[in-house]
């Protein structure tokens, strides 16, 4: 065998290798329970000042951060940003609820047209072209794209889970009625201000005291009623609008409705007729509703009395211009018949007897030269002519509702004064505060001048133009309107009306004044066989009142008479078409037609030469009566369960383009 040969060097370093690493591995060794030892006295020192601070000595946090800290389930809202509103008995118009509002920061948006692409497959109300020009604006960091998002449209937009666009926290006013009583309460622009009727007049008022609900004398019952009746009546003669407005006798506006109207919560989306207030902003002749003013001016003055008779025989002309009546008698008639049979001729010589001043004096004092005050933008002033043109012609012509127009309710409230004892209240749309005293008016007329006109207008629905506006067991007094419309030629149209109905009940002892205004009805088949093709007042609104009058009577505590009760009411307050003169009094009739202080205008319409020396007296003391205004005078009792206590506004005359 051969033998392995033996090579020192390599034997050499080997042992040195293996001297090395025993000595490295005692190192280590010493070093690693060095280390393991100072670490297990590390955290000893830790584990006791731990226990220390927690089991021996804990440092307690602070309650308040605490509290912070604490998760809360409940709902937890901040206050509404503007109060409530609510109708006279404490129901719901309007009310501020939480919801939310869609924005989004386009400089965190990387696919504006993809992002839109899938924003309106959740919300296809929004426009999807601007949706994608509002998420490219690169150089903003917010937009809205939507301000009105619901509860099930926020939790879609959400589970798109869209980089970029958030949900903001806000307050939607949302109106539960929808649009009953819309005209009414107005609107809200996107960031929940005032933009029209209630909402826009209290703006203020809402907004500085969110917690404090806004009580207005409207009834909602009431309002529904007036609605559907006047709506009714709109779409029987397939009218152009309508009003309905019903007013207790210390101005306190009950029902107020306008029509056509918009839902409340759609306003910004409503067409444009829809906006327009007919019963604030809408300046229309009343026609012969005006006589309502023209007799108790007469009355007031002192020159003229019930029982006297004037000459209606035939049509007046003047400057070329006839004046007739729809249903002419051919003889002389008292005032109660003037009123009963709505005799313009009539009208006309008792309103030229007073002469211009007179009736315009009394006019002015009634509110008819000035913008209702009722709580609503958008009030219009009336149109009338001024002095220097207010002729023989005018005085004529608007003693019978020509030749002036204005809103609804300035005619409303000044009837109210008619029949509530001749106290001239401010409108208002705020209910009574509990424990608040009386309102306060303005005497205008004497208590006997109101009572008689009470009588007057009984006799117009007993057997005169208003009997359509019966209603069994209830003593209704009213008047009837038609009135021609203007055209933009200044002339009048042809075949084209508005038609009205005043009534105040009970007559006897009346609580509320309800009116309907149809404007421009047409004669429609479906009502032929009841109004005979005629569009007046007592065919068209006067049945409407009756229908309101009919349900919300039980409604408001008036009891109805029955049988012997009725007759009996009804015969004390029937004063007759043809009243007997008082012994020791004289009337004026036929050989005596004028009383003494007369106008010059009655004697130029009777074809006569006024007298050389007139009483001068007497007209300037027939003036201070009828322009007699005394402040502070109250209705005796306001009890709140008997009586109840509008920018960018469209505006509209009786005129047609």
């Amino acid at each position: 065998m051969m033998a392995l040969e033996h090579n020192p060097r390599q034997a050499m370093a080997q042992t040195i290798t293996d001297a090395d690493a025993q000595q490295w591995w005692r190192r280590f060794r010493a070093r690693a329970v060095l280390g393991l030892v100072g670490f297990a006295a590390l955290y000893g020192v830790l584990a006791v000042k731990l226990i220390d601070a927690t089991v021996i000595a804990p440092i307690l946090p602070n309650p308040a951060v605490l509290a912070a800290q604490r998760p809360d389930f409940r709902t937890m809202l901040h206050a509404p940003d503007r109060a409530r509103i609510l109708d006279r008995r404490g129901r719901l118009l309007a009310v501020s609820l939480p919801g939310a509002a869609l924005y989004a920061d386009p400089t965190q948006i990387t696919h504006p047209n993809r992002d839109a692409a899938r924003l309106a497959t959740v919300l296809p109300m929004l426009n999807r072209a601007m949706l994608a020009h509002r998420l490219g604006l690169v150089h903003e960091r917010f937009v809205y794209l939507d301000r009105s998002l619901t509860a099930a449209q926020e939790i879609a937009v959400n589970r798109l889970g869209i980089p970029g666009v958030y949900f903001q926290p806000i307050w939607v006013r949302h109106y539960p009625q929808g649009d009953l009583a819309a005209h009414i309460l107005g609107g809200v622009t996107p960031d929940q201000r005032g933009i029209a009727g209630i909402e826009a007049y209290f703006d203020q008022r809402l907004i500085s005291a969110p917690n404090r609900p806004l009580r207005l004398s409207i009834d909602l019952r009431i309002e529904a009623i007036v609605h559907r009746a006047v709506a009714r009546a709109m779409h029987d003669y397939q009218a152009r609008g309508a009003c309905g407005i019903v007013e207790s006798m210390t101005g306190r506006i009950v029902a107020m409705v306008s029509l056509p109207d918009y839902n409340a919560n759609d306003l910004h989306d409503a067409p444009g007729n829809t906006l327009f207030d007919r019963c604030i902003s809408g300046d229309y002749e009343p026609g012969s509703v005006m006589k309502l003013m023209t007799l108790p001016a007469a009355l007031q003055s002192g020159l003229l009395h019930y029982w006297d008779r004037f000459d209606t025989t035939h049509p007046l002309s003047v400057d070329g211009f006839s004046v007739t009546d729809f249903e002419p008698v051919h003889h002389w008639l008292a005032m109660p018949a003037v009123l009963a049979y709505s005799s313009n001729i009539g009208a006309s010589r008792i309103a030229t007897i007073l002469g211009r001043k007179i009736q315009r004096a009394w006019l002015r004092k009634m509110g008819f030269f000035r913008p209702s005050p009722v709580q609503m933008p958008g009030a219009q002033p009336p149109i009338w002519h001024p002095k220097d043109t207010w002729n023989l012609l005018t005085t004529m012509t608007v003693s019978f509702g020509n030749g002036i127009a204005m809103a609804p309710i300035i005619l409303v409230n000044a009837v109210v004064a008619d029949v509530n004892g001749g106290i001239l209240f401010r409108p208002t749309l705020l209910a009574r505060r509990p424990g608040a005293p009386p309102r306060t008016g303005v005497r205008v007329m004497r208590h006997h001048v109101s009572v008689l006109m009470r009588k007057m207008m009984r006799g117009v629905v007993l057997s005169g133009t208003g009997v359509y506006a019966r209603v069994k067991g209830y003593r209704v007094g009213g008047k009837t309107g038609t009135s021609q419309v203007v055209a933009a030629d200044g002339r009048y149209r042809n075949h084209l009306n508005n038609a009205s109905f005043m009534a105040m009940f009970p007559a006897n002892h009346p609580r509320y004044v309800v009116y309907v205004l149809v404007v421009h009805p047409k004669p429609t088949q479906k009502m032929r066989h009841f109004s005979y093709g005629f569009t007046t007042g007592g065919y068209v609104a006067a049945p409407a009142v009756g229908r309101i009058i009919a349900r919300i009577g039980p409604m408001l505590g008036i009891r109805p008479l029955e049988g012997s009760a009725l007759r009996a009411m009804n015969a004390r307050f029937d004063m007759g078409l043809r009243p007997q003169v008082p012994p020791g009094r004289i009337g004026l009739g036929p050989g005596h037609p004028f009383p003494s202080g007369a106008n010059r205008y009655a004697y130029v319409l009777a074809g006569e030469k006024p007298p050389r020396h007139r009483d001068h007296a007497t007209a300037l003391h027939a003036l201070q009566r009828a322009a007699m205004a005394i402040p502070g005078q109250r209705i005796a009792r306001e009890a709140p369960t008997r009586t109840v206590t509008s920018g960018g506004m469209i505006s509209e005359t009786s005129t047609i383009n």
